[in-house]
């Protein structure tokens, strides 16, 4: 909680986009926290909200135990702004109506303002192109409410009731495919809440040294420092707080990217000079995923692997209770909790021990990918480590699908270490959010020199996206495409074929594991 800022609460109904939800909230400088629909009545208002925000949601309205919300909600004195099921429900609670239409609206659609004076939707043209994805439609706006926009399959496309400050909208503003989308938080956050403009760069890391501060005091502190931009950027936020009273462990666990420990050497213990310890671990990472193919049990190992190391390092230094971690918001979201279903398991997340012996130091957990980088350039990390793509905790171990080999590590090793040359080359690599190479662990037949091969296929995946929630497969030139398989192909040994995986998230995820 930040208490000198505006509030405004976004009620998760159970989707994914309640993220890009409370992103766009803060992207407009205005403070946002996710809460579990079951969160009371009485909790909500304790913190004081400026507005409300209801989420989408994958429920109807009309299944037996469908997700709700107190009543009461709506005459307590806070503006109100439900988002597609957030829509519906607001209009079902307050005597509109929400009909099974029988069909839906999915992607982009073509939506019409239908009221002048709307003050969602004020200055900008009738038409506009918005993002549905709905089954259910809303047919009659609550009474005291003026409709302000339809749209094909939606009759109802957007609500307002002034008087009361209660809107809805049937579209997803929070989604980048709706035009002005923007717009309709800017005007719900300040024209209808009256919200300042205050959560900025520096604030978060004036409140984060604080928050660090307060709970290690003197105490010693551990870091498990990956290399990748969130680990980095939480060590450089912790030592900035305690300085000496922090060591970071860096642990080559085997399933690195090439070079990968020289350059964690170079950037912290060279040009931050701080305290590293180095852990060579690569046999007992390896030893303890051998046979395992289930990417669940991979993450689960490795999570706990990498706690017993720190546990190690932290008794060789007498006393360092806490254990600083670069978890993000994406990662507790994706690992399961509140409404979410378990996509997956971060090591960091779902892949923890129950018997730690650490206090985690989270100061990053309540923060999405671009806010992570932008403390990183406050800190004056390098723009090498801070626009580095994401990079799993697990490693490669999750990018060979099937068991992990130390010679299936070597070959994924290599055709990474293509993709990312190529891209880099290209001048593409701060245009993708990932782009890396995966290795299935089944061979294919080839022709090569003549003769007939039996080796592995290499998929190369690249993505656009903003903030990891969803993503695009990336439309990469087919010339670079060209070389990226001719150079892995001749150079990397074992492989005798080249795939390029154009799936988005959703259906897919990221990353194959």
């Amino acid at each position: 909680m930040a208490p000198q800022h505006d509030t405004v609460l976004v009620v998760d109904f159970g989707a994914q986009y309640a993220q890009l939800i409370a992103r766009r909230v803060r992207e407009a400088r205005v403070y946002s926290e996710i809460v579990p629909r079951s969160t009371p009545l009485a909790e909500l208002l304790a913190r004081r909200p400026r507005g409300i925000i209801l989420s989408g949601g994958p429920a109807s309205v009309h299944v037996d135990g469908a997700p709700s919300i107190d009543p009461a909600v709506y005459d307590a004195g806070v503006p109100i702004l439900g988002i597609c099921y957030g829509a519906q429900l607001v209009a079902l609670q307050l005597d509109g109506e929400v009909q099974r239409t029988g069909g839906g609206e999915y992607g982009r659609t073509p939506m019409t303002r239908t009221d002048a004076a709307s003050v969602l939707l004020a200055d900008a043209p009738a038409e506009r192109t918005v993002w549905m994805s709905h089954g259910d439609a809303i047919t009659r706006a609550p009474s005291g409410s003026v409709v302000t926009a339809r749209a094909p399959g939606a009759p109802v496309a957007a609500f307002e009731d002034r008087d009361r400050a209660r809107y809805g909208v049937q579209f997803h503003p929070e989604v980048i495919h709706t035009e002005r989308g923007a717009d309709v938080f800017h005007a719900f956050l300040f024209d209808v809440c009256g919200c300042r403009p205050t959560w900025t760069h520096t604030s978060i890391i004036d409140e984060a040294i604080a928050a660090v501060r307060a709970q290690v005091g003197e105490a010693r502190v551990v870091c498990g420092l990956s290399g990748g931009v969130d680990s980095a950027v939480a060590a450089a936020l912790v030592h900035k707080t305690v300085g000496d009273q922090l060591t970071c462990v860096f642990v080559d666990t085997g399933l690195l990217r090439l070079g990968e420990a020289d350059q964690v050497e170079e950037t912290f213990r060279r040009q931050f000079q701080v305290d590293l310890v180095h852990v060579k671990a690569a046999d007992r990472f390896l030893s303890a995923l051998v046979g395992v193919t289930d990417p669940e049990r991979k993450r689960k190992i490795i999570g706990e692997t990498f706690i017993r190391v720190f546990e190690e390092v932290a008794a060789d230094l007498a006393d360092a209770p806490y254990l600083v971690q670069g978890t993000l918001y994406p990662d507790i979201v994706e690992s399961g909790g509140a409404d979410n279903a378990t996509i997956k398991s971060h090591h960091n997340v779902g892949g923890l021990p129950d018997d730690m012996q650490f206090e985690l130091v989270e100061p990053l957990r309540n923060l999405f990918k671009d806010e992570v980088r932008a403390i990183g350039e406050e800190l004056g990390l390098p723009e090498e480590i801070v626009w580095r793509q994401p990079f799993p905790g697990p490693g490669l171990a999750v990018r060979i699908i099937g068991d992990v080999t130390p010679d299936r590590l070597e070959t994924l090793r290599q055709a990474d270490d293509v993709v990312t040359d190529e891209v880099r080359r290209a001048g593409l690599y701060r245009e993708l959010w990932q782009s890396f190479a995966v290795l299935p662990a089944v061979r294919t037949v080839g022709v090569m020199g003549d003769g007939r091969t039996y080796e592995y296929p290499v998929v190369v995946r690249a993505v656009t996206s903003e903030d990891a929630m969803t993503a695009d497969w990336a439309r990469l030139p087919h010339e670079l495409l060209e070389r990226i398989a001719s150079r892995i192909i001749n150079e990397v040994p074992g492989v005798n074929r080249v795939a390029y995986d154009i799936t988005s998230k959703p259906p897919g995820t990221i990353e194959w594991e």
